[in-house]
């Protein structure tokens, strides 16, 4: 599967499991083999047993096995047809057993194709998606796709050959009849055709729906903090409420409708049915059919129920599948971050690295830009700040700087080698971002420090020290195994800012930017941070975005942006020379 699903790609996915297929068949058709000769019993019985016409299977059995009474008879056939149900059924179960597995490897694979397309997700695409309506895809429609190969593929193919069996005992105990009820009989499938082609439109507006209700529901309780303190309550779950209210009524449409339109091909079923027996009688008056056959016919009528009943509901469940991987088409339809063939990585082997932007442009919407015709040229081991009015674009270059943007125009250059050569993730690996408003995972102290990286208890320790994080971590009541909570509400702005800061120690980057990384702390804590994270940065390239003076008074060089274009540059002591007051504004 390439990133598509469809209904001939989930069954080219099936024929990739050929010797399970194979044996599942195998397995169906035995199965099949023992319920259809069944109902072949009846005529003996009824036949031979009550009105004395000779079959010669009573006589076989006198002859070859055993001879008794007619109740020995009907006993010793009534044992036999038991233990061929009880083998059909355990046939069964193991046939299921084989499409269970094999659905589950598909929607396996379905899922790790959907997961690693949105692992390289672009961040403008991941910013405008909504978190549950993707979630949704990933389980509510594979769910669906799921159903669909495990329970309803399988049960076709019995479901065919149970039919196909059948016909032909049919049309061995009576031709004449066969032909009437094999040629009437697929009426219903085509007058469930147009009853099911609604239904799909039903299913896709439902699950539209749980989408839509996920959604809400996902960001009310992501944001619950940020609404209880906003005192919104009332608000953001009313609109869960009213998402809740329409996917009630959309799965009440479906469930009545999709139920109705099934039980509607069944009643035209069981109308074909009562004709079929009736025709049956006539058949016993008028011709050579004994009323053991008859009954035996009435037997593969009923046997015939299920699998026609299965058939019908296969071109339900089929539409259903159609719309669910059309849905799910939309997350392999999201843009991706671009694949690089990378040759040279110029962070291999060195300290610190140099960066030069030139000519950069950039926009989130088309004719909007938001950074025009950027140049820079920062030194390697060089410590630059860039500075500037909130909305003039900085945190969006420090986005691009790392990757998470592609430019639209221009070109940045890491060392001598161009970001168009470059992996995002060696420049990820290498150019680490530190933002005003890190993100912390809602587990412990040491995951959100290592993010599952495996470091030595002392290099976490000198992280802590350097991160100013030694009393924070002795507080808590099981230090760095201490759980944290959702998005880190245990600890205070200034002290997840310093969780933060004590990653990119530990990751040991190339480059380091700060983007108002500081600016929860208070100046005290701010200055001795800073004094231990001299050393360690002393040889690194250091980009420092802030509005406090205090913050950037250690830059050899600044940046300041306005309007998304660099009006001015250069060392801070030029800067302020040149224009104090407008300087000190902008910090």
């Amino acid at each position: 599967m390439k990133n598509q699903c469809s209904i001939r790609g989930i069954v080219q996915q099936l024929l990739q499991h050929k010797k399970e297929l194979i044996f599942g068949n195998f397995i169906a058709i035995l199965a099949t083999l023992l319920v259809v000769t069944i109902p072949l019993f009846i005529p003996i019985m009824v036949d031979e047993l009550l009105l004395g016409k000779d079959h010669h299977f009573i006589s076989f059995i006198s002859e070859h096995i055993w001879q008794t009474d007619t109740k020995g008879y009907v006993l010793g056939i009534l044992v036999f047809i038991l233990l061929l149900r009880v083998l059909s059924t355990l046939l069964s179960i193991v046939q299921t057993k084989i499409f269970v597995s094999i659905s589950k490897n598909i929607t396996f694979r379905m899922r790790e194709a959907l997961l690693r397309h949105l692992k390289r997700v672009s961040l403008k695409e991941y910013e405008m998606m909504r978190v549950g309506a993707v979630t949704s895809k990933l389980v509510t429609d594979v769910e669906t796709i799921d159903g669909f190969v495990s329970s309803t593929i399988s049960k076709l193919i019995v479901a065919v050959l149970i039919l196909i069996f059948s016909a032909v005992v049919l049309l061995w105990i009576h031709w004449k009849l066969a032909l009437f009820i094999l040629i009437t009989n697929p009426i219903v499938v085509l007058f469930t055709v147009k009853l099911s082609r609604n239904i799909g439109k039903l299913k896709k507006e439902e699950n539209k729906a749980v989408e839509m209700f996920q959604s809400a529901l996902t960001e009310t309780l992501e944001l619950f903090h940020q609404i209880r303190a906003a005192n919104k309550e009332e608000y953001f779950f009313k609109q869960s409420m009213l998402k809740a209210k329409e996917l009630k009524e959309h799965s009440v449409n479906y469930g009545y409708k999709s139920d109705a339109a099934i039980k509607f091909s069944y009643l035209v079923f069981l109308a074909g049915y009562e004709v079929f027996r009736a025709v049956s009688i006539l058949a016993v008056a008028y011709s050579d059919l004994s009323v053991g056959l008859m009954l035996a016919i009435f037997s593969y009528l009923w046997v015939m129920v299920s699998p026609t009943q299965d058939i019908i509901n296969f071109q339900y469940v089929f539409a259903t599948a159609k719309a669910a991987c059309k849905r799910i088409n939309t997350v392999f339809e999201m843009e991706q971050e671009p694949l690089v063939e990378q040759t040279n990585n110029p962070f291999e082997g060195i300290q610190s690295i140099g960066l030069e932007v030139k000519d950069l442009s950039f926009s989130y919407l088309e004719n909007k830009p938001i950074l025009e015709n950027i140049n820079m040229k920062i030194g390697k081991a060089s410590k630059v700040a860039i500075v500037g009015a909130s909305g003039s674009g900085k945190t969006t270059l420090a986005n691009i700087l790392v990757g998470f943007y592609p430019l639209d125009e221009g070109e940045i250059f890491y060392g001598d080698v161009s970001n168009r050569d470059l992996k995002l993730s060696t420049i990820r690996e290498n150019i680490h971002l530190i933002l005003q408003h890190p993100k912390l995972f809602n587990d412990t102290m040491r995951f959100n420090l290592t993010l599952g990286n495996s470091y030595r208890d002392e290099q976490i320790k000198e992280a802590l020290h350097i991160a100013q994080l030694d009393d924070v971590v002795e507080r808590l009541d099981k230090g760095l195994d201490t759980l944290v909570g959702k998005d880190g509400i245990k600890l205070s702005g200034g002290q997840r800012q310093r969780v933060a800061i004590a990653r990119m120690v530990l990751s040991n980057p190339k480059v380091v930017i700060f983007d108002e990384s500081t600016s929860a702390l208070d100046v005290h804590t701010e200055v001795k941070l800073f004094e231990a994270l001299h050393d360690f940065l002393s040889e690194k390239t250091v980009i420092t975005i802030a509005h406090r003076l205090s913050t950037i008074k250690g830059a050899e060089f600044i940046y300041v942006l306005e309007d998304g274009h660099v009006v001015d540059s250069g060392s801070p002591k030029e800067l302020l020379t040149k224009d104090e007051s407008y300087f000190s504004q902008m910090l």
